[in-house]
């Protein structure tokens, strides 16, 4: 189908329509479908093999710690054991450990991304950036409708095994489309079948009404199943947007305090966090007003029009916010800046995060390089904001806004080894002089060498060691192809 203004219109009307007609009968036979295909994605498995943790020795390499108690080493050691970062240092002896050659390459901690709706990755064939009729939101919320437990799982693999290719070892994965519990874990199969670190955000399901309650039943069930395990899976929920009607209200859901209130009071009964988009009105001081705010449990999403009362709030009450640079930066003036300065300044806990990767890819160096730009072109030196500084942000910022900072975020002996190592002598980068620039302005996902995960060497030498790239390839161009004639949508 060609895109003229023409068929731009016909999609934004008479093929909604049709498709909305179809959409009762055309769930039952997915749902039917998924019933007799579809394998069992539990709690108790079967998993996907992962490699075996050992011991070994990262040598030679320019050391970014992230810990301001250790230094950083412009040629140094990393000795990590079943799991565990055992010591940072010049030379380490651990005469029986395999060595790991970091010879021309940056050692630091994994990415922390703290924001990605991971369930939309099937969406795009279908999502364009230059039609609004097509555009993120209308397609997610249409073809969300749609998906199957399966769907889920495949969409979320896709997703997860691009954030490992691009350095990213903890991912919270913001599923604002849990249509079941089985929806639920097909997401978390995902996640474990990865071997990444991550959060769940169990939400509502595209096409919820807005007056009906999250199916806090199904979450308690996912929440015993699931939680507490190793360690590497937390789960939190994600909440419909507060207040006024904003951007993607429809796909998202707007509720109001009273109804914010009896979700929110179901999730911190089982000691839940939060988390809450906020691209729109401000809904920050309504919700201190209710005494919803928390302390220490809620993290918001996009920080584009807060005020300077509004941060001192979110200081006090310990809500972080996570910035998606790519998207935030390409929307129009009047839905607000990123206000990254700001929350430094303030004091608020900030982090970095990729939204989704419909229409652009994962990259979080991209990431850092916008954020570094836009602040400069908003406020230059007026609030200082070094390149060190935004390493940082996508480091170990991220797991302090997640509240797992005491198991990875830094390279610090006793923290668990999520660790990345990013060559420098690729064409990119090579000369490096000072490692931050090379990364906040130079790197891209191809350079990222190495990734490691709870001690697990998950990618090496640019190549997965145990996920099969193949079968995640074809598996989401299957499920994308199904949801295109189930959705009986235009090719």
């Amino acid at each position: 189908m060609t895109y003229d203004r023409k068929s731009r219109h016909r999609m934004s009307r008479r093929t909604m329509l049709q498709g909305a007609a179809a959409l009762g009968a055309t769930l039952a036979a997915s749902h039917k479908a998924f019933a007799q295909q579809a394998p069992t994605r539990g709690a108790k498995g079967p998993a996907a093999k992962l490699p075996a943790r050992g011991e070994f020795v990262i040598r030679g390499a320019n050391v970014l710690t992230m810990d301001p108690k250790i230094a950083d080493l412009a040629a140094g050691d990393v000795h990590v054991r079943d799991g565990a970062i055992v010591a940072v240092a010049a030379d380490v002896d651990a005469p029986k450990a395999q060595v790991v050659d970091g010879g021309g390459m940056i050692c630091m901690p994994g990415i922390v991304d703290t924001h990605w709706h991971l369930w939309t990755s099937l969406f795009r064939p279908f999502v364009r950036a230059d039609l609004p009729a097509v555009g993120y939101f209308p397609v997610s919320n249409r073809l969300g409708q749609l998906m199957t437990p399966e769907d889920s799982y495949r969409a979320v693999m896709l997703g997860l095994a691009e954030a490992l290719s691009a350095g990213c070892t903890t991912v919270h994965n913001w599923a604002h489309n849990v249509r079941s519990p089985d929806h639920a874990d097909g997401e978390l199969a995902a996640m474990r079948d990865a071997g990444i670190r991550g959060r769940f955000a169990y939400g509502p399901a595209q096409g919820m009404p807005d007056d009906q309650p999250m199916d806090f039943d199904g979450i308690a069930r996912v929440q015993k199943d699931w939680m507490p395990g190793d360690g590497m899976l937390t789960m939190g929920i994600c909440s419909r947007n507060v207040g006024a009607m904003s951007i993607g209200g429809a796909a998202r859901g707007v509720l109001t305090i009273e109804q914010t209130k009896r979700d929110w009071d179901a999730a911190r009964k089982l000691g839940l966090p939060i988390t809450l988009h906020t691209s729109g009105p401000s809904p920050i001081t309504q919700l201190e007003e209710a005494g919803l705010l928390g302390n220490n449990d809620l993290q918001l999403i996009h920080p584009l029009l807060t005020t300077a009362e509004e941060r001192a709030m979110l200081a006090k009450r310990g809500v972080s916010y996570s910035i998606a640079p790519i998207g935030e930066a390409g929307r129009p003036s009047k839905v607000g800046v990123i206000q990254l300065g700001e929350m430094l300044q303030a004091g608020v806990k900030v982090s970095m995060s990729t939204d989704h990767t419909t229409n652009y890819n994962c990259d979080p160096f991209v990431g850092m390089r916008v954020l570094f730009a836009v602040h400069g072109h908003r406020i230059g030196n007026a609030i200082p904001l070094t390149v060190k500084r935004l390493v940082q942000l996508a480091t170990l910022d991220g797991a302090v806004d997640l509240g797992i900072a005491d198991r990875c975020g830094s390279l610090t002996p006793g923290k668990r080894a999520d660790i990345i190592l990013i060559r420098t002598t690729d064409i990119n980068m090579t000369p490096v002089g000072d490692p931050y620039e090379a990364l906040v302005h130079r790197a891209q996902p191809g350079n990222v060498d190495t990734v490691i995960v709870d001690g697990r060497v998950l990618r090496q030498g640019g190549k997965f060691t145990t996920l099969d790239h193949a079968k995640v390839v074809k598996d989401a161009q299957e499920a994308a192809a199904a949801l295109r004639t189930r959705a009986k949508w235009p090719v």
